[in-house]
């Protein structure tokens, strides 16, 4: 029997950014993963990082992705020292642009929006975010800029981490994925694989969109894939420096000249097929924010699965079992909330105690009457 500290079931980028931290701090650590380690949400999201709320649900996850994007560039430092790779780390901010038949509300009220809950955003007329941003259509009224945000190449960071968690004493095991938690009375002693257990004193479950799979998991985390489409393009003539959103739409620049387009949110199970008429939304709305882009070569489609939960927050921490830790549902933020979610589940595994407050993102908020509300909530 294999017998750990921690075992952890997920090897996308949030359960090897744990096992690093965990690896880091000394103890024996067992990243286990159904397939080859960062294959799935890891692999296909675009690496925004950004804490501004998105809808009213995710202003509760704030305070968590300022604190998160705060860690990036030290996250990114000891990555890339420990690993001798790149991230593909870009400090350049985010410019929000603003249509006339935009439904969003006025530039005013997005300001103070981002403002009242202490992010920078600097209002621009429509001829300044041009001078910024050429590629930008005509039809751009205003802009947001968000001088302090950033992204990553979700792939390049992915296999990084995977890396330096090895490097730092972390054992993976690939095809290896978790059946059930091994459960006894109140305690979880590790995990039951297909064809054998895995004793840990600290149970973590960070295994994304198929985290409710796991026999034991679905009452504290009753996560369920949401789809994502991607096209990644190529253009001669089109420099984008910063990240680009609208309301229909956000363009990531890559270090290698390519430029990602996404994505679309579909409830549709586990399928990750790119569908034409996914594809066709997205193109119509990269072209409509950047027009140039319309003689862009399309380099690569995919498609990806985030994993999201009833209220669309992260689940983060530990269960009413002993040794059983969540670290699942970060829905849209998987890679901005990286480094936190690592640093939090390290604080409690190691202290018993976090260094902010992570009630809101409890696992046991699926219980009882709280959880019969959260399941009523609309999509």
């Amino acid at each position: 029997m294999k017998k750990f500290d921690v075992a952890i079931a997920g090897g996308g980028v949030i359960g090897a950014a744990i096992a690093l931290d965990l690896s880091c701090a000394g103890l024996r650590v067992g990243l286990f993963d159904r397939q080859q380690p960062g294959q799935e949400a890891s692999w296909a999201g675009a690496g925004i990082l950004s804490p501004a709320p998105e809808n009213p649900a995710s202003v509760a996850m704030v305070p968590l992705g300022k604190t998160s994007l705060s860690l990036y560039p030290a996250f990114v430092a000891q990555v890339e020292e420990i690993s001798g790779m790149g991230t593909g780390f870009r400090l350049k901010g985010t410019l929000e642009a603003l249509f006339l038949h935009d439904t969003k509300a006025e530039l005013s009220t997005i300001i103070a929006l981002h403002h009242g809950l202490g992010l920078k955003a600097e209002p621009l007329r429509a001829e300044d975010a041009r001078e910024l941003e050429p590629a930008l259509s005509e039809d751009v009224e205003a802009a947001v800029l968000r001088p302090e945000e950033c992204s990553v190449d979700n792939r390049a960071l992915t296999s990084a981490v995977l890396d330096a968690a090895q490097r730092s004493g972390t054992e993976v095991f690939p095809g290896s994925g978790a059946k059930a938690i091994w459960r006894e009375g109140d305690r979880c002693r590790g995990l039951i694989l297909q064809n054998e257990e895995v004793e840990a004193k600290w149970t973590i479950i960070a295994a994304g969109s198929f985290s409710a799979a796991i026999e034991g998991v679905a009452a504290y985390a009753p996560v369920r894939p949401a789809k994502g489409q991607m096209v990644a393009l190529r253009a001669e003539n089109v420099e984008i420096q910063r990240v680009l959103w609208s309301e229909h739409i956000y363009l990531v620049p890559r270090n290698d000249g390519r430029i990602l387009a996404g994505a679309t949110v579909e409830y549709v199970g586990f399928d990750k097929r790119t569908t034409a008429g996914g594809i066709e939304k997205i193109l119509s709305a990269a072209i409509e924010l950047a027009p140039q882009l319309a003689n862009a070569r399309i380099e690569e489609t995919w498609a990806g699965l985030r994993p999201d939960s009833p209220d669309h927050l992260p689940i983060l921490g530990p269960t009413d079992l002993h040794g059983l830790l969540m670290a699942t549902g970060h829905f849209r933020s998987g890679i901005l909330l990286t480094p936190i979610t690592a640093r939090l589940i390290r604080e409690w595994v190691t202290e018993e105690r976090v260094s902010m407050d992570w009630d809101r993102f409890s696992p046991l908020r699926f219980q009882g009457k709280e959880a019969q509300a959260a399941k009523k909530m609309p999509a």
